[in-house]
């Protein structure tokens, strides 16, 4: 045990994924022998992104916050993309993943999450809800399923394919070229590149 705001700061910092509690306390005693100016210029940082940055209100990527009116992200707000393909991922890291392979150009969706039983994570807790409330209105014709390669993105994958299909919709998957029980921010941009341009379609 440390003295009390180190030791808050290390179960704090111990909070955050990835970090078990020896890097937290490594990270923590870092901070300690930053110079003053450096580690407000963290905590500042932090606390603008709290401040100025909250979920796209159309497709939950993350967006800066304007003085008025609802957040919305720039690909949301960039009339040269296809608006009629929705490529649909887990999280916002994913879109730029996708945008570094130069291969798409429509817009997206973000599910802020994948199925995931063992976790409790349902359909109910992801935003597809709202993904079907923007097919109509924004005259979507193609849905692309770009979840992750693991259980739960396929499970993800499975679900939103069973329910898109009647609506009359083209449903692809991205194809093969992605290590199964990977995630797409670690693939490079020539894999999923591929993965991208040999997409297929996904049955019912």
């Amino acid at each position: 045990m440390y003295a009390g705001p180190v030791q808050d700061l290390i179960e704090e910092l111990g909070r955050l994924p990835g970090v078990g509690p020896k890097s937290a306390q490594r990270i923590a005693f870092h901070l300690l022998k930053l110079a003053k100016v450096d580690a407000l210029r963290l905590a500042t940082a932090i606390t603008e992104v709290k401040d100025r940055v909250a979920f796209c209100s159309r497709c939950f990527n993350v967006a800066e916050v304007p003085p008025d009116g609802e957040a919305e992200c720039g690909i949301c707000t960039d009339d040269h993309r296809d608006t009629t393909v929705l490529c649909v991922v887990e999280e916002p890291r994913d879109i730029v993943a996708v945008e570094k392979t130069q291969e798409y150009r429509g817009r997206y969706h973000v599910l802020q999450g994948a199925v995931s039983p063992i976790e409790g994570i349902g359909p109910e807790q992801l935003r597809v809800r709202e993904l079907l409330a923007r097919l109509e209105p924004e005259g979507v014709t193609e849905v692309i399923l770009c979840t992750n390669p693991n259980i739960e993105g396929e499970a993800t994958a499975m679900y939103l394919a069973r329910l898109l299909g009647p609506l009359g919709l083209r449903v692809t998957r991205i194809a093969s070229g992605l290590p199964v029980g990977g995630d797409l921010e670690y693939a490079d941009e020539l894999t999923l590149g591929r993965a991208l341009s040999g997409r297929r379609e996904v049955g019912a």
